[in-house]
This record gives structure tokens, sequence and C-alpha cells, in this order.
């Protein structure tokens, strides 16, 4: 098999060495044999055609014809008749018979991008065509027959659309026969060097000049980035950078300088440093950073508020530098194991050259006494010194919540990957959360 995977990334130009790809890869050399009907899932820009390609070219109806259709590209007026053809007159502008896309590709295969936009009455007849290799043309009550394998794909969440009622269950899980999810490139950032050198050199070849490289920390920038529009967008990269820049060797700071978008994440990014550009330290520190922000800008709207309340009810603010002058905290080891606590009460009154009045009061020896508690979620009191890992676990625990144990989501706010988010479910026992 690993040799059959080197001949076809050779063969189809598919660069990487990811285990999510190669899982991918096999997965479509397993099914393309048989006539079993493929949902190829990714973002956009990930190369699903290129898989659907593979299938084609191993399966035994290489030798037909395959056909790629973009659903979402078609208008809903005129789908039905692109799909399965019209009879003369079946509507206005129907001036003679004309074949459809199943009919034309029988005995080959048809790859139907953007599956989610076809409109629900098509789906109806793309069901009863994948059940038993009927369809009608419109406008005809004749019963055609056809034999195609379809192959789709899709960029959204098909199951979200079925809930929505946007999308039949009934085609869904017929389509689902086998699935095949292609990594978004920040889940193989591994690869991106190599496919970066790959396009530099295309380019180069094209432009007939010199192609251009990067140093390490030049690479471990575009490892760091997120890639929105995965290989489409690396490869639109590559492109500018070798007809923008003068250097054919560029750094760091020069490949920025060109490239400022490559910077632009949620959260901060080391640039500088013996530790600069580590993805999976920025991984780890994204929910620190979030939480970390969101902290400070609740501290920040409650400051705001007190000097408003202030200032609207003619109130005066406490010195605090008298405060400051007070006990270090209002616990005190007395020195025999247990804890005094003084009520000093919020504005301890004493006079000139005297220090302030206390009343110790010495509290239950059962009870464990700590100068530093917290709130942590829904009330919870946490004691003693705030952790980051409990940070970390609380946004964890509060996206969650939020996208009702949507992982791909939650992984998007947090902006880690999904492989680091089930790591961080596991390591803090979350899997119930939903």
């Amino acid at each position: 098999m690993n040799q059959q995977l080197q001949s076809i990334k050779a063969r189809f130009g598919i660069i990487g060495a990811s285990p999510l790809l190669d899982a991918a890869l096999e997965t479509a050399l397993r099914v393309a044999p048989t006539d079993l009907t493929v949902l190829i899932t990714g973002e956009s820009g990930v190369g699903k055609e290129a898989f659907s390609k593979v299938i084609h070219s191993v399966s035994p109806r290489k030798h037909n014809d395959f056909i790629a259709i973009n659903c979402g590209a078609i208008p809903e007026g005129t789908i039905n008749s692109e799909l399965f053809g019209h009879e003369k007159g079946a509507f206005t502008g129907a001036i003679g018979e004309r074949k459809g896309y199943f009919e034309t590709v029988n005995g080959g295969t048809i790859f139907l991008d953007e599956i989610g936009e076809l409109p629900l009455d098509t789906q109806a007849f793309l069901l009863r065509l994948l059940e038993n290799g009927e369809f009608l043309k419109v406008g005809s009550s004749k019963v055609e027959k056809t034999d195609v394998r379809v192959i789709a794909a899709t960029n959204v969440n098909l199951e979200e659309r079925v809930r929505n009622g946007k999308f039949r269950e009934d085609l869904y899980y017929r389509l689902n026969t086998v699935p095949i999810r292609v990594p978004a490139l920040h889940q193989r950032r591994g690869d991106i060097p190599l496919l970066f050198r790959k396009f530099a050199y295309d380019f180069a070849e094209k432009y007939r000049m010199d192609a251009v490289r990067l140093d390490k920390q030049a690479e471990g920038v575009l490892e760091a980035y997120r890639w929105p529009g995965n290989i489409r967008e690396l490869k639109n990269v590559a492109e500018q950078l070798s007809v923008l820049s003068e250097n054919r060797e560029l750094d760091a700071a020069a490949l920025i300088q060109l490239m400022p978008q490559l910077l632009q994440r949620d959260l901060p990014m080391a640039t500088t440093g013996p530790n600069a550009f580590k993805v999976d330290d920025f991984q780890e520190r994204d929910i620190l950073y979030k939480v970390l922000f969101d902290l400070k800008s609740d501290l920040n709207d409650l400051k705001a508020l007190i000097f408003e309340l202030v200032s609207s009810n003619n109130l005066h603010m406490p010195d605090l530098s008298r405060l400051r002058s007070l006990p270090s905290g209002p616990f005190e080891n007395n020195g025999n194991g247990y804890v005094t606590e003084y009520n000093t009460g919020p504005y301890p009154a004493y006079a000139p050259n005297e220090g302030p009045k206390v009343q110790p009061i010495v509290l239950d020896p059962k009870r464990p006494v700590t100068t530093d508690t917290y709130t942590i979620g829904d009330g919870e009191i946490v004691e003693g010194p705030i952790t980051l890992s409990e940070i970390e676990k609380e946004a964890i625990k509060r996206a969650l919540k939020k996208y009702k144990g949507k992982r791909k989501e939650v992984a998007e706010e947090l902006k880690i990957s999904e492989r680091t988010l089930y790591r961080k479910i596991n390591e803090y026992n979350l899997q119930s959360i939903s």
C-alpha cells in the first residue's frame, strides 16, 4: 500500500507525508475498485477534486468519462436540466431535446462538488438515481436508466443542514456510504514547507526566474499561519512572493514585510527568540491568552462601572493609601497551627497616633484557611493560587458548553487544532460536557 501511495502522489502531484493525508488516500484507494458512493468532506481549497480523480483513475471505470460539476455554480432553475436533461418544449427556451450529464457520462464517474447547495427537488431526483439508476428528464414521463458512479464533496456540515431542513436525511446517508475527510492545511503543518517549495519552483519555471527560498524561521511563519484558504491560498502566496520579491532568499522579517497578513492571528505570537514560531507552543498558549484577554476586558468594564456609579451618586472613593497601611491581610498565623482573623471592618476608625482597633476571632480549625480564594466557572470556589492549567480547563469547559460539544467549532473558537483539543479534553476529563 505504501508503494501505491507514493505512486499515486507522484502521478497526481499530491505532496505531503501527513498521517491524516495518507489515511484519506488509503481510504480512496480501497474504495476505488467498488461502485460505492463516496462523500469527500473538508474545507474549501484542500483538494477534494483531486481525490475524486484518484478514485476514478484506479477504478474499473477509468477508461470511461469523468466529469466534475460544481452544484453551487448552476442556477436553481436550470440544474435539473443540466443534470438529467430535458425534452423539447419542457420550459421557455427549451427549443430542442437535451441530454443531461448523467446520460452523457453513462458508464463513467460524476463528481458533484458543493453537494450541499442542491435544491430539495433536485435532491429527490438524485436519491432515486442513486437507489436504482433511474431518472426522468425535465418535461418527460419516460423513465431513463444510467450507470454512473457518484462521488460527492462538500465543505459545509451536511448533518447541520439536515437538522435545519435544507438537506434530505435519506440522501445524506445514501451519499455517505464511504466518508473521506481531507485534512486542512493547518492540520498537516509539516507539509507546508514542501508545498511552498513545489509552488515556488513551478512559478520560477513559469516566469523564467530563480525560485524563492525561505530560511527556517520564515518557514516557521508559514507553519504558524492558520491558512483559511488552504492549499489554494498557499499557492497564491508562493506566486506573489515569486513576482514581488527582489531577493530570492527570504528570512522571516523579509517574508513578513512582503506578506504582513501571515501574522494576522487572533492572539499574539512570538517572532524572535530561540523558541520563535514553534506551532505546538502557540496551540498550548492560545487558550490562556484568550482567557487572560477576556479577564482584562471584564476588569476594565468593572472599573468603568464603579467610577460611573461613584460619580453619578456623589460618592467618595476610600483613601487607598490608608488601606495599604493596614496589616498585609485579614489573616495572621498565631503560631499554634491555626489562623486568627482580624475583624477590621471596611473602614476601621482609630484615633491619631493609634493603630487600628481590631478584635481577634479564632477560626474553626477544622476548616482549611487560605488567604487566596478564586471563583471558577459556575460559582465554584477554588482556594489557593490559581494555576494556568485551571484557566485552560475553564476556557475549554466554557467553549464546550457554548457550542454544545461540537469540537470542531470549539477548536476554531480557541484557535487550536482538533488534535490538541481532544488531548486536552481527555487530560481534564471533560468528555461528558456538551
